[in-house]
């Protein structure tokens, strides 16, 4: 029944390296969709409104779906990563320092530089990560719009010594049984979400209601599917009961479900239709890693990309609301002009996230992940949290 010893987990480095590509998906859906943030009202990069309209067609699911594989991602790596005898206190310590140092940063200088004009007291509730919490659409961007899915993390971080407690007892050939009653989770926040959450008023752009978007997509309890459903993973790769998955098959699979969701509404397309996509590429290519094989997310630039992810990802806002408007202003841009931009605001964010890696989250981690007291027993989980990788 029991998993893997904690002495022959592997590192994963290929898994560091896929999240740079969650945090592209999230970007490009942001770049090219012209949405008003208060009074910052950023132009597409391109001119030509049949041009905007496909890359919003092709690009717009890559937000929902690349906060879905940082959900699944986080839950693997927190219990791929759990150390016995890890204590309560040194768990939360690490969780907060990962998350919140990067969070006050950006979210100060989101206030600073553009966004203090028009939230006054909205952006508090982003700054305590409660505004996901509130029915209100205006709260729920706050000053940097990215982070409210820190609220979720933060939350699956406070449950995670509660939840491993049941998944660790799960027996070995029953995990796969209960990573797919984490799947019909998913589902069955879908079907509650159509029929008893109210349809009204519409979600622009969306067949949703304000109400319906905010429940399945930003309420961060629902979200706890995705988060469980990684726990799970985890437990499936550490008992050696991953099956052998060829890694290009697995990574059409991802494609084919990013196709799906082109074609299929929400509430499916948030994270039902990539969830069993993700869940395989995330075993099968931590699989490669243990089994000493080469893969492209593992090598050098990707694992380095990977790493500075988390900055990108928090950063983004300023880089598109902030330093595009102080260059650029409103300039829009054919084809060529266009796709440069998105390419330069790119290639920006990825240094203002190494900036921020390198000045804010090394640093806090490295002095303020661990306790400088000496040593006391105190209170464990049964079998405990975990050590700040990748998450």
């Amino acid at each position: 029944m029991s998993s893997t010893p904690p002495a022959v987990r592997g590192d994963l480095p290929a898994l560091t390296g896929m999240r740079i590509i969650a945090a592209l998906l999230v970007f490009l859906s942001h770049v090219i969709f012209p949405f008003t943030m208060g009074n910052q009202n950023p132009a597409t990069p391109f001119a030509d409104d049949g041009i905007t309209q496909t890359l919003m067609w092709l690009f717009y699911p890559g937000g929902s779906i690349g906060v879905s594989f940082f959900f699944i991602l986080s839950g693997f790596v927190i219990t791929w990563s759990a150390k016995p005898g890890d204590r309560i206190r040194a768990y939360y310590r690490r969780r907060v320092v990962k998350i919140m140092p990067n969070h006050v940063v950006t979210w100060a200088l989101a206030m600073l530089l553009f966004a203090g004009s028009y939230t006054a007291l909205w952006g508090l509730p982003n700054l305590l990560l409660l505004n996901p919490f509130t029915t209100d659409n205006g709260i729920w961007g706050g000053a940097n719009m990215p982070a409210w899915s820190l609220s979720a993390e933060m939350l699956f971080y406070l449950l995670f010594p509660a939840l491993i407690i049941p998944i660790r007892k799960i027996a070995d050939n029953r995990l796969w049984l209960w990573a797919g009653l984490a799947a019909v989770g998913m589902a069955l926040v879908c079907l509650v979400t159509l029929t008893l959450v109210p349809d009204a008023p519409k979600y622009p752009g969306e067949a949703l209601s304000l109400t319906q978007f905010w429940f399945v997509y930003l309420f961060p309890p629902v979200r706890l599917f995705e988060f469980v459903l990684g726990m799970i993973l985890a437990r499936i790769v550490m008992a050696g009961r991953w099956p052998r998955i060829g890694l290009l098959p697995v990574t059409a699979l991802v494609l084919a479900g990013y196709a799906a969701t082109l074609y299929i509404p929400w509430p499916y397309s948030v994270s039902l239709v990539t969830a069993v996509p993700f869940a395989l590429a995330i075993g099968t290519f931590a699989k490669a890693n243990l089994e000493g094989r080469r893969t492209f997310f593992g090598t050098r630039p990707m694992v380095w990309l990977g790493q500075i992810s988390f900055g990108f990802y928090l950063t983004q806002s300023i880089v598109l609301y902030w330093l595009r408007e102080a260059v650029l202003g409103q300039a829009e841009y054919g084809p060529v002009g266009g796709t440069l931009l998105v390419i330069a605001l790119a290639a920006a964010t990825v240094v203002t996230g190494w900036l921020l890696y390198t000045l804010v989250e090394r640093p806090a981690m490295k002095y303020w992940s661990k306790s400088r007291k000496p040593a006391v027993k105190r209170e464990t989980v049964e079998q405990p949290p975990v050590g700040a990788l990748t998450n």
